[in-house]
């Protein structure tokens, strides 16, 4: 079992190689903003790889299959907790292939695997925020109520709540502690987390710009965007607000920013059972 609160330890990661074809909007059916730089996009990856081995983590690095252009998003396939992992089932028809490598793996791991029932329910991981109390669960074009319903079945010991989006606007960097953006969205967000949560104590990091909000905290550590001059003030903000005795750390994400993706997207956390 966990322990309550979750401290964000984790033993493992998946990963994911760079597809060529992840430049082929027709492909990976997401819009695309500029011409993405694979060879750039893929030196990015192998850096942010290189980091998470560093923080001490058993990192399981995929090949890259050019007919699953969004298969770097590993994120987006199961949401794990407790030795559990619900498989999830996204929005996007032509990703099915990925989640069945990711259940493959996560059952070869020992985690207890839980499928979807539901015929209609869709949800991406990158759907699903974990507090480490309680789930929010972020209704968007990928993820409906059914997916969310099918979260509370597959982690019955921890509230589940509704909300938007997630993920491009929240993040957990520290023991009950969010950061998040400063958009209308993010504020709505906002105000319906602090409304329908469970637990009423989280200490709010707000940042003017939303992507630098995407942060990963793993084994005592906060991943965040570089302090360049895009997203100085916010990054600024951050790490002011956590203070020396945080060990930080930054990771390039400008390539896979072309796509709207956040650094969060780009590996799967859990703890062999």
């Amino acid at each position: 079992m966990l322990t309550y609160p979750f401290d964000f330890h984790f033993t493992s990661a998946i990963v994911c190689r760079v597809a060529a074809s992840l430049k082929d909007a027709a492909l990976c059916q997401r819009e695309i903003r500029e011409v993405i730089n694979i060879e750039k996009a893929r030196i990015q990856h192998q850096e942010y790889i290189a980091i998470l081995r560093k923080l001490g983590l058993d990192v399981i690095e995929l090949q890259a299959d050019e007919s699953l252009p969004d298969e770097v998003f590993v994120e987006d396939t199961a949401v794990v907790c407790d030795g559990i992992a619900l498989i999830c089932r996204p929005g996007i028809p032509g990703r099915l292939k990925e989640v069945d490598i990711i259940r493959t793996i996560l059952r070869r791991e020992g985690l207890s695997i839980v499928d979807i029932k539901d015929p209609l329910a869709t949800i991406d991981g990158g759907d699903v925020l974990f507090t480490g109390r309680e789930f929010f669960v972020g209704l968007s074009k990928t993820t409906n109520i059914a997916g969310a319903k099918a979260v509370a079945s597959a982690f019955p010991e921890y509230p589940i709540k509704k909300g938007a989006h997630l993920k491009n606007f929240v993040s957990m960097v520290a023991m009950d502690t969010m950061a998040i953006g400063k958009s209308d969205i993010a504020k709505d967000l906002l105000r319906q987390m602090e409304e329908n949560g469970e637990y009423k104590s989280y200490k709010i990091i707000t940042l003017r710009d939303d992507p630098a909000a995407n942060c990963l905290w793993i084994n005592g550590t906060v991943l965040h965007l570089p302090m360049n001059h895009r997203y100085e003030d916010s990054i600024r903000i951050l790490t002011s607000r956590l203070g020396p005795t945080v060990s930080q750390g930054e990771l390039l994400n400008s390539e896979f920013a072309k796509i709207d993706c956040v650094l969060s997207s780009r590996c799967l956390l859990f703890n062999r059972p």
